[in-house]
């Protein structure tokens, strides 16, 4: 007797959403992709390095990442960044913050005010961070730029904007600045959007235990 054939399964379709296209597909939750949303200065540093070797607008972009890290920008509040906002000569950045932020007015230190004042020089017109037609940068171009700057620093996880912001809020919060102060700095209208830098930094449990 014939072996009786065992039964093709059939084959699996897309899904089709109703208007007849094939849905995208399901974006990644960042918990799968990194096991955190904040980068180390130590990280900081490498992609600084990294921004600053590639393509031919290095300065512009390290300069770029320098300030975001360091004044804590959104990504939309750093490509809005006009140079009538910032006074080289007194080193001072008045923060224009987005989402119902409160502004404030930042020092600059020494590297920053190399970096603006050569990003003066190279890219004349009203805005900080500007394409060479003189217009700002687009918030996708910056997304671009520094996951790149990721990968040629070799980091293990893809990084975005984003997380030098929050590496701005816990290194402050690490080096021991009181919330409220951190808040200011931040422009968070919600103290709690604060806490959670400070509730998060390794120095609290310093001394929990002695050998």
């Amino acid at each position: 007797m014939r072996a009786k054939s065992k039964p093709v399964p059939p084959k699996r379709r897309s899904p089709i959403a109703e208007n007849g296209k094939v849905p995208p597909p399901k974006r990644v939750p960042n918990s799968e992709r990194r096991t955190r949303e904040h980068l180390t200065p130590a990280e900081v540093e490498k992609i600084l390095k990294a921004a600053g070797q590639v393509g031919r607008h290095g300065s512009r972009d390290a300069t770029l990442i320098m300030l975001m890290y360091r004044h804590g920008f959104r990504v939309s509040e750093v490509v809005a960044l006009r140079w009538d906002q910032i006074d080289l000569k007194q080193g001072l950045l008045h923060v224009n913050r987005l989402k119902n932020g409160v502004p404030s007015t930042h020092p600059l230190r020494g590297p920053e005010l190399r970096g603006l004042r050569q990003l003066q020089r190279d890219y004349p017109g009203a805005y900080v961070f500007a394409t060479e037609r003189g217009g700002p940068m687009t918030t996708a171009t910056v997304r671009k730029m520094i996951a790149r700057a990721g990968e040629v620093a070799k980091l293990a996880f893809p990084i975005h904007p984003h997380m030098l912001r929050h590496a701005c809020g816990y290194k402050l919060a690490n080096d021991g600045h009181d919330t409220r102060s951190l808040q200011q700095y931040l422009g968070h209208k919600n103290i709690q959007h604060t806490v959670r830098y400070t509730e998060l930094a390794p120095d609290r449990f310093k001394n929990f235990w002695r050998d």
